[in-house]
């Protein structure tokens, strides 16, 4: 996808705020190419800035989808205030609006996490409000992690979220991965009922990146961004 294939939610902090975009001048992932994606922050304001796919089918999709991707939390000001995050499910074109997030923990050291919520909130510690999964590994900042978030929506109403992650160090990018679960975070059924996250499943919606902020001089980084729906 190219850059004009990303659309900003509305409600976003600005670039005043928040810087990004597109950069040489870091280190890539394994594999990676010339260029990756970049938030850095530049002031002490609480937030999120985020986009979503904005090509045909995609804005919304009419079920769920896939969406996977390298992030790091990137070595800045502080280890904790941050956090860079997938989503899918987007109920609309605000980071006000709820979304299903896979992305790093706001903890140092940081975990994979899987929060039901809205974007705006971005992820919070690995035992925050709203976290449904976490991974039972921690990872250190300036780690690259290759993450995937996919989610079915059955036919009953059932969502099922399902969460991986590629060895990086086995299968950079260029090679096939080698999708496995993320340990610790077995699969979770929100289901029609809403018993199991404590409220209705979204079935339906946007998908994007995005990355949630407090404090000054934080830094996310994203690459090998891929997006696919469900049919």
């Amino acid at each position: 996808m190219a850059l004009a294939d990303w659309t900003y939610l509305n409600g976003g902090l600005d670039i005043a705020t928040v810087d990004r975009g597109v950069t040489a001048g870091i280190a890539r992932p394994p594999g990676g190419g010339n260029f990756l994606f970049a938030f850095n922050s530049l002031t002490a304001t609480q937030g999120a800035v985020a986009l979503f796919a904005n090509l045909p089918d995609f804005a919304p999709m009419a079920k769920g989808g896939s969406i996977r991707a390298c992030l790091q939390r990137g070595p800045g000001g502080g280890p904790t205030g941050f956090s860079p995050f997938l989503y899918l499910c987007g109920q609309g074109t605000s980071v006000n609006d709820s979304a299903y997030l896979l992305g790093l923990s706001d903890d140092e050291p940081h975990r994979v996490v899987l929060r039901k919520g809205a974007v705006a909130t971005g992820l919070p510690d690995a035992d925050g409000p709203g976290v449904l999964l976490k991974s039972s590994a921690s990872f250190s900042q300036g780690t690259w992690l290759h993450l995937r978030l996919d989610v079915i929506v059955n036919a009953n109403g059932d969502v099922v979220l399902k969460a991986f992650q590629n060895d990086l160090a086995a299968h950079p990018l260029g090679m096939p991965p080698d999708w496995q679960p993320v340990p610790g975070m077995a699969d979770f059924i929100d289901d029609a009922l809403g018993i199991n996250s404590g409220s209705q499943p979204l079935t339906s919606g946007r998908g994007g990146f995005g990355f949630a902020v407090k404090d000054v001089t934080r830094r996310a980084y994203f690459d090998s961004l891929e997006l696919s729906r469900q049919v």
